[in-house]
């Protein structure tokens, strides 16, 4: 049996060591970011940081593909230039972005550089990806709202590379606004750390056993999906339907569990490409799972009411 087109195993990485300890684990490619522009990220690389993440990836024949998704108003425009041209130099491999600012300012002053169109949530038809295709993106960032016939879907009719979520937590809400401090002075509560670091959730009184994560960053607030997706069962129908990257998102994980499941995935579709039977499953991620995050399948298998 000849072997598949093996896909991308993508993380995303919140400092320089566990950037090296990712690549080392197996993965082929890296999301990073700074707080300037990167929304949801695990952790904030400044400049300097970026270009030596690139560096370490490289010299391991890597890739790093810098996250630019914010939402963009006026003053954030002031120094996008200059940002983006520092990314040139340091020869990063694409850059993520939603907002066409980012697009039109790339081409302008980097147009050797790759992009990854994100929107989170609008990326849900082929007509739409073509569109951003002619634009001269590289790569579309699908829903995660999008069930597994969708993906496929999308990628029969596409000729750029399509990009999953196959593990990890998403996001379910983002404001601009600051909601959780805006709560605390309202109830006159002491305000304290809202940033990821705090552990906040929230919960709903007829479900209590549901925790959905919230932080508050300079891009507003963030509120996680009570339960992290794991595809691993399912990775023979993306590697069959020809999907490109495969991501696992390592938002509010630790090093130790990331290179785990960064492992596990990589035995999943070396296994899968090369004919073999897969030997990991979801059991396997379980043990290592966090007691409070339970596992699914987001929306692949069950459909999305609007």
């Amino acid at each position: 049996m000849s072997a598949k087109k093996k896909p991308e195993l993508l993380v995303t990485a919140k400092n320089l060591d566990e950037a090296r300890q990712l690549i080392h684990s197996g993965a082929d490619a890296l999301h990073i970011g700074g707080k300037e522009y990167g929304l949801r990220l695990p952790g904030h690389f400044t400049l300097d940081q970026i270009g030596e993440a690139t560096e370490i990836a490289h010299q391991n024949n890597k890739k790093v593909y810098v996250v630019m998704n914010a939402l963009f108003h006026n003053e954030m425009l002031i120094g996008l230039d200059e940002y983006i041209e520092k990314l040139a130099q340091f020869q990063v491999d694409g850059i993520v972005f939603g907002d066409p600012a980012v697009l039109m300012i790339a081409k302008k002053v980097a147009p050797q550089i790759a992009l990854h169109w994100n929107t989170e949530t609008t990326s849900t038809n082929y007509q739409t990806v073509k569109y951003w295709a002619k634009k001269g993106v590289t790569r579309a960032i699908l829903a995660r709202e999008l069930s597994l016939e969708e993906v496929i879907d999308i990628k029969k009719h596409v000729d750029i590379e399509v990009q999953v979520q196959v593990q990890g937590m998403t996001c379910i809400f983002h404001s601009k606004r600051q909601l959780v401090t805006s709560y605390l002075n309202y109830t006159g509560q002491e305000i304290k750390n809202t940033s990821q670091e705090r552990g906040l959730f929230l919960k709903e009184h007829k479900r209590p056993d549901e925790r959905y994560p919230v932080f508050e960053d300079p891009h507003g607030t963030h509120i996680m999906s009570a339960e992290d997706i794991c595809m691993i069962d399912h990775l023979g129908r993306l590697i069959d339907a020809g999907i490109d990257s495969f991501k696992i998102d390592g938002i509010l994980k630790s090093t130790d569990y990331l290179i785990k499941v960064v492992q596990y995935y990589r035995i999943a579709i070396d296994q899968y490409v090369n004919g073999n039977e897969i030997t990991v499953t979801t059991k396997d991620i379980q043990k290592i799972q966090p007691k409070n995050r339970p596992l699914g399948t987001g929306f692949y298998f069950k459909e999305q009411y609007y």
